[in-house]
């Protein structure tokens, strides 16, 4: 049987590959007693695969039943599936059969299988296995011939690593995987969808059509649809009832799409590399403004130095401030300072005093040299560590890679 003929005979529609592909995993499997496990989101279309499994099997004259396990409630599922004995419990007045016996030589389409209680679990395992299962109150072994078709809406090999789904009873229900894309991943298939649903609304409750203009057809096809094809179905019903204006803008449609969904479904329309470039370009601002900062608290540093050092500044003062300067001006990332302390110029034609601090006629005289304060404290850092470039640079407060570096530039 051709893709085409299932999409017209189940009223299937759309050309999405992901979708034309569960179709024919669908078909390849139909004829054989094989386990199917179908995953796919809330509202995607799964029972529509049980059941073109089951029409175009061997089984198709045999019973179908689609039982929703997460809807029965833990105490009577056994009972449910598998039947019981009369007094096996309260209220069991009577016998009752199971679906795997009336079922029988047909179909059994487990919906939600991932809600189901473990010991119900342990049954179904046996029932898959063997073809055998016991009535709840009996001690009889009952065989039955009945095609598992199991669906989901859960991860569920993440809940066997919670300990919520039995390993084995995964294994042998995910013989073939058949997986339901999303609606987010068929968006070639939104809009069709939509005026197939329009048109039977309209038709169905006698209104005239509905149309979108073109920006409503962009938030139509790129909206998320969390709640997949039924959560379409309903806007579209919605739109057929109440709208008056059959023309739907792009306003008109987001009013349909609930408050908290709007800002975190709808897409931003931004590529990989955009998204990229975006991050890269807050590192670099990020970056300049912190050598901005670097630079204004280093003059700020600078400036301090020459006026609080004077001709009795000692040398664990300047080491205090060369350390200080050297931890102040470090750029992100542990980069090196990009920069050398000079040798103040002395030219009389050259502003020595950048800062326009003003000193007394003695301080002018004998201003220090940073260069030679500089030059002078790693001597005596490395005479004190008998040449130990490691232990001197942690004594002056820099790294070993910056202290090698001021070694080369000062010719020491």
């Amino acid at each position: 049987m051709e893709i085409q003929e299932i999409k017209q005979r189940f009223g299937i529609i759309g050309s999405s590959p992901l979708l034309n592909r569960a179709i024919n995993i669908a078909i390849q499997v139909a004829p054989t007693d094989i386990s199917v496990l179908i995953t796919g989101e809330s509202g995607s279309g799964k029972e529509v695969f049980s059941h073109i499994i089951h029409q175009i099997s061997p089984r198709k004259h045999g019973p179908f039943i689609a039982v929703n396990c997460g809807a029965i409630p833990e105490g009577t599922i056994d009972s449910e599936l598998f039947g019981h004995e009369k007094g096996a419990y309260t209220g069991a007045v009577g016998e009752r059969k199971g679906y795997f016996e009336t079922v029988n030589g047909g179909t059994i389409f487990l919906d939600e299988i991932a809600e189901m209680p473990l010991g119900t679990q342990a049954r179904l395992l046996r029932v898959l296995e063997s073809g055998q299962y016991i009535k709840v109150g009996s001690s009889k072994v009952e065989k039955t011939n009945v095609r598992v078709i199991a669906a989901t809406n859960v991860d569920v090999y993440e809940a066997v690593k919670n300990g919520k789904f039995r390993e084995d009873l995964y294994y042998r229900l995910n013989t073939v995987p058949l997986r339901i894309p999303p609606l987010r991943d068929r968006k070639e298939d939104v809009y069709l969808l939509f005026r197939k649903f329009t048109s039977d609304f309209t038709d169905k409750y006698r209104t005239p059509p509905i149309q979108l203009d073109e920006e409503a057809q962009q938030v139509l096809i790129n909206y998320s649809w969390p709640g997949n094809i039924r959560q379409l179905k309903n806007m579209a019903e919605q739109l057929a009832v109440l709208e008056r204006d059959r023309v739907i803008t792009a306003q008109t449609l987001l009013s349909y799409i609930p408050a908290e969904q709007t800002g975190k479904n709808l897409p931003m329309r931004l590529d990989n590399q955009q998204k990229e470039d975006f991050s890269e370009r807050d590192i670099l601002y990020k970056v300049l403004f912190d050598m901005k900062r670097d630079m204004v608290e280093l003059k700020k540093l600078v400036a301090d130095i020459i006026e609080n050092g004077g001709v009795s500044i000692n040398h664990s003062g300047n080491a205090q401030s060369i350390n200080q300067l050297y931890r102040d001006i470090e750029m992100p990332g542990n980069h090196e300072p990009q920069f050398t302390l000079q040798k103040p110029v002395t030219n009389n034609n050259i502003n020595t005093n950048p800062y326009n601090i003003t000193h007394d006629a003695e301080e002018v005289e004998e201003s220090l040299s940073l260069v030679d304060k500089e030059s002078d404290l790693i001597r005596k850092a490395l005479k004190k560590h008998k040449g130990k470039r490691k232990l001197a640079a942690s004594e002056l407060g820099i790294s070993e890679r910056t202290l090698y570096r001021k070694i080369k530039e000062l010719n020491l």
